[in-house]
């Protein structure tokens, strides 16, 4: 790992756009300490497999309770830990919540333990100790030196396969421990029910089933080794189930090929010789085990680990090569972990041969598309999918079909909220995925029934039983008492509406276009002009008197407090800016924002932001602000969105392990560093239309989907010149401080022209 952190600031040139090999400036590990909840693992972009190791599986419950301390492990991977429990095959990317960590898989050697052990004795179980020093990750590869058995572990996946490979020391007591308990989030009703079949002396298959984040959740597995086991066995840890009916005829916990239980672990066993070593290949499927077993045979037909390491590793470099850039090194090594980033998700959902089951439990097929899942909508809609539309937009498009086909499927008939694995588990406000769609279809993305997708808007839009819509659909907001995040729900809601009215208006469908245009002004319905911020407003029409702005819990707000939120009108700046009594006024509001001190016991109880995720009182580490550094574009002083935004690309991004400040949640976190690295970024997604910033990179070329190329180059670009004197787009001056996604995507050169002065 340590050729990652090597402080380097010579300049790299940019020659055409050639195949460079970029994998040498990801860092798997940014972001994985404190807040970052990165998994450091082996996938393919934007892989249904990331296999990776799990540095501890302590559950989510203490004493009937919530444990806190489960919130570090949301990607299943600590930095700071020195201990490695084994290497599972699922994983979320930065959340702030948890799942999966399904299927992990464990070598050891000596005395067979079918217990982890702890953090503080490694010696009381299976898990080992490692070192950092012998540890590295790259795109598609992880190794390290699992200490306490002289084991190298060694991973690579491909889209549906995880690969192991091991080499032992000599050794007539080697394993290879499979857990099925293991998980992350864990407790112990989260397993649902686990069945194997060892199909013969080197082959199994079977599923596992799990109630958490997706309550009904199955993900089946074909696990194949390189060399038959000499012996097998399993051990129950479900003491407390009374009937086990007449398979207690058969002793099942040697070499018996049959196996079900909630709490299963299972060991393979082995006679190893010096340097010895034993691939394992892992595949899922959402269907069936005869479908893992096909996506294994056909993504992994041999047992060349370093050629299918390869391939993967291809696979990235050509995604990485979407866009190359001129930069410093640390530069460098963040914009492409940012792009790593935002290449893990949303994943891939369904078999090599198009099936997937769908939200209404049923086995479907993809026809014409790829079926994803893991879609983090209240996040990712910001920057991620517009991001995509950008540089991925046959991508973006299917991802948008996949949302139709959760719509379809689902009983409630709505767009997906936080879509998982056949599952939405209902994380988070807002109806976002209103936001994705209409984006797709105002920049022509979306290739699918335009109306049918408008369609699917409205309704999810009008489910007046979700989350207070039909309060927001008569009153024009949410009752305080209603609801313990009225406003920020308010808020979303109206932007929501806005990019209904976008698309509506695209396709010409005015009835929607009125309805939706007049709900998208409700957000002037929760500002109080007596103190110019978003405030909580009660079933009577007055605004509750009991508040602090500067306070996030009990205030109507969900990760943000009034300052934050009370920016939270992306669609309408203008009018945002006339609330607030002006350029002036609004200017002075910003500035308070980005200068005022927040005390520490206002987020004192908040698990996702410390300290170094906040710029004065605003918030970068959580989304909801993302947007407002770019809305001095409106203000009397449109040159601080300059300076600010180069000021929180160098505090909030770092090529360090602990190098986010706050949950990359999915890729956004790591879209907005590449949007504003570049100059503009997406402050209202909906519209075509991107606000200049402040361009990090000296020079950048985006190899755009259509096969032309977009060159960004910023002159006399420097730490010091970060006001931006003129931008030309094709030699055409830019005075409005606004770039339509319609031309960039004719190809050409954006030019900025710097300085250390401010353009006034």
């Amino acid at each position: 790992m340590q050729k990652f952190l090597i402080p380097c600031f010579f300049l790299v040139s940019l020659i055409g756009f050639s195949q460079e090999n970029l994998l040498k400036y990801v860092n798997p590990f940014i972001g994985t300490e404190k807040m970052g909840h990165t998994y450091p693992g082996a996938t393919a972009p934007f892989g249904a497999v990331q296999l990776s190791p799990d540095t501890d599986t302590i559950s989510y419950e203490l004493n009937g309770k919530y444990n806190k301390d489960v919130y570090k492990y949301c990607a299943g991977y600590r930095y700071e830990d020195e201990t490695i429990v084994g290497f599972s095959h699922t994983h979320f990317s930065g959340t702030g919540h948890s799942d999966l960590g399904d299927f992990l898989v464990m070598p050891t050697v000596g005395k067979l333990k079918m217990n982890p052990g702890t953090a503080q004795h490694p010696e009381t179980g299976f898990r080992s100790r490692f070192s950092h020093d012998e540890e590295s990750a790259a795109p598609g590869y992880y190794q390290v030196q699992l200490k306490d058995y002289n084991i190298k572990a060694e991973l690579t996946a491909t889209t549906r396969v995880g690969v192991h490979k091991y080499t032992f020391p000599k050794s007539a007591e080697s394993h290879i421990i499979l857990d099925l308990m293991s998980g992350i989030y864990n407790y112990d009703d989260k397993t649902v029910w686990t069945y194997v079949r060892v199909v013969n002396d080197s082959t199994l298959t079977g599923y596992r089933q799990t109630n958490g984040w997706a309550r009904t959740r199955t993900v089946y597995f074909a696990m194949t080794f390189s060399k038959s086991f000499k012996s097998y066995g399993r051990k129950d840890f479900d003491t407390n189930q009374v009937y086990k009916g007449f398979w207690r005829k058969f002793n099942q916990n040697e070499n018996f090929p049959e196996i079900a239980g909630q709490k299963i672990r299972m060991h393979f066993d082995y006679d190893t010789e010096e340097g010895e070593e034993i691939m394992v290949k892992f595949a899922l499927s959402p269907v069936s085990q005869s479908n893992a077993m096909e996506n294994l045979l056909v993504e992994t037909p041999g047992w060349d680990f370093e050629a299918i390491k390869n391939q993967t590793q291809k696979s990235w470099n050509q995604e990485l090569n979407k866009i190359q850039i001129k930069a410093s090194e640390n530069d460098k090594i963040n914009f492409y972990t940012a792009i790593y980033h935002t290449f893990l998700s949303p994943t891939v959902y369904m078999d090599v041969n198009g099936q997937y089951k769908g939200l209404d439990q049923e086995i479907h097929i993809a026809d014409g598309f790829t079926n994803y899942t893991t879609f983090s909508i209240w996040d990712t809609y910001r920057a991620l999918h517009p991001f995509f539309n950008l540089v991925q937009p046959s991508r973006n498009n299917d991802m948008v079909k996949s949302m139709m086909k959760h719509y379809e499927q689902i009983s409630l008939k709505m767009l997906p909220i936080w879509s998982h694995y056949a599952n939405d588990n209902w994380c988070m406000s807002g109806y976002h995925s209103v936001s994705v769609v209409a984006d797709a279809i105002v920049k022509g993305i979306y290739d699918g029934d335009e109306n049918a997708a408008l369609d699917a808007c409205v309704e999810t839009a009008n489910k007046r039983f979700y989350e207070g819509i039909g309060d927001y659909i008569d009153l024009g907001y949410i009752p305080d008492e209603k609801n313990g995040t009225s406003v920020s729900n308010t808020l979303e809601y109206a932007y929501d509406d806005w990019a209904i009215v976008q698309a509506a208006k695209t396709l010409g469908r005015m009835d929607v276009y009125e309805t939706f245009i007049k709900r998208s002004e409700n957000w002037k319905n929760n500002f109080d002009p007596s103190i110019g911020m978003m405030r909580p407003k009660l079933a009577d029409g007055t605004f509750r008197e009991n508040f602090d702005s500067q306070e996030t819990h009990g205030m109507g707000f969900i990760e943000g407090n009034s300052w934050n939120y009370s920016f939270f009108v992306p669609h309408d700046p203008e009018g945002l800016v006339k609330a607030m009594g002006g350029k002036k006024k609004f200017t002075d509001k910003l500035n308070t924002l980005f200068t005022m001190h927040l005390p520490d016991e206002f987020f004192a109880h908040t698990e996702d932001i410390s300290r170094e995720g906040i710029l004065g009182g605003y918030v970068h580490g959580n989304e909801p602000a993302h947007h407002v550094a770019y809305l001095y574009n409106w203000s009397s002083e449109p040159w601080k969105t300059q300076e600010t935004v180069r000021h929180i690309l160098e505090m909030q991004y770092k090529p360090t392990p602990d190098g986010l400040g706050g949950n990359d949640d999915c890729g956004q976190m790591s879209a907005w560093y590449i949007f504003s690295a570049l100059g503009f970024y997406p402050v209202a997604p909906g519209s075509e239309n991107y606000a200049i910033g402040s361009p990090l990179i000296d020079e950048a070329i985006v190899q755009l989907e259509n096969g032309k190329k977009l060159k960004i180059k910023s002159i006399n670009n420097s730490s010091r010149n970060v006001f931006v004197q003129k931008v030309e787009l094709n030699g055409k001056e830019i005075k409005d401080f606004t770039l339509k996604h319609s031309d960039l995507v004719k190809g050409g050169e954006l030019v900025f022209y710097m300085s250390d002065k401010q353009n006034k």
